[in-house]
């Protein structure tokens, strides 16, 4: 199974959403014929926020979302599904969220688990897992930005058997771009990351959205600092063979008993 499959690159304006939109409208016109487009983490709202009180002004509750409104509408017009990162609010509850939308709507959420720096200071830990989402024409599962760090979640997508990892972004350390493919070698996955790139409110993004496959080559990298669309072809294929030679199997081989020390 051939999936074309890749990222949009932007710099969300904080606190601008109706802007946000008008971008990555613009930008998905560039995506004709993807079926499969990932967008940066809180592509809808910015990233630093001022307060507490400015991240509840821009949050948005999942069923009563313009901003998701608007990606459904696009995954109709342009038959594609879409992987976008999303500011939630769900019981006067903040979460740093990934929608996966389709032609038939919402399909599903992850709530991102690992926080980082002042994320502490808006959201809560997440709170659905780690789902895995059959689309069709493939398995996608889904995991955001800081998340890159913790190879568990990672593995346990691809247990669960993601064949796709899409991973919405906003980086500032200069490593994930390094550990992302190994993280698809390690596991067998093709993995997308699409980040933002800009400065705001005194924090610097690093761009360079990545798309790796399952031998841990980057297929793709953008630059740094401007807007960019890239779709490639990914044989589905390769990500359901987890064999490493024709004796080992990445999941297979594995003796979960003596890993239990990383549970404690």
């Amino acid at each position: 199974m051939i999936v074309k499959a890749g990222y949009l690159q932007f710099e969300p304006i904080l606190g601008e959403p109706k802007k946000n939109i008008a971008t990555v409208e613009r930008l998905l016109k560039k995506a004709s014929g993807a079926d499969l487009i990932v967008i940066p983490e809180l592509a809808n709202s910015g990233y630093n926020f001022k307060s507490k009180e400015q991240a509840i002004l821009l949050a948005e509750p999942a069923d009563n979302s313009a901003y998701i409104h608007f990606l459904c509408e696009q995954a109709i017009k342009l038959n594609l599904h879409i992987v976008s990162g999303f500011h939630e609010i769900d019981n006067n509850l903040l979460y740093n969220t990934s929608v996966l939308v389709g032609p038939d709507g919402l399909i599903g959420k992850y709530r991102k688990i690992h926080l980082f720096m002042n994320e502490f200071d808006f959201f809560e830990k997440g709170n659905l897992g780690l789902p895995v989402f059959d689309i069709g024409i493939c398995n996608v599962g889904m995991l955001i930005c800081f998340d890159w760090v913790f190879p568990e979640v990672w593995r346990i997508l691809a247990l669960k058997g993601a064949d796709v990892i899409c991973h919405p972004s906003n980086l500032v350390l200069p490593y994930a771009q390094q550990a992302v493919p190994v993280h698809g070698m390690i596991n067998k996955t093709f993995n997308i990351t699409a980040n933002r790139y800009g400065t705001e409110r005194g924090v610097t993004f690093s761009g360079k959205s990545i798309i790796s496959n399952p031998a841990g080559e980057t297929m793709a990298k953008a630059v740094p600092d401007n807007d960019e669309v890239c779709i490639v072809k990914i044989d589905i294929n390769k990500a359901r063979n987890k064999m490493i030679t024709d004796r080992n199997h990445v999941f297979n081989d594995r003796f979960p008993a003596d890993y239990i020390e990383i549970t404690k």
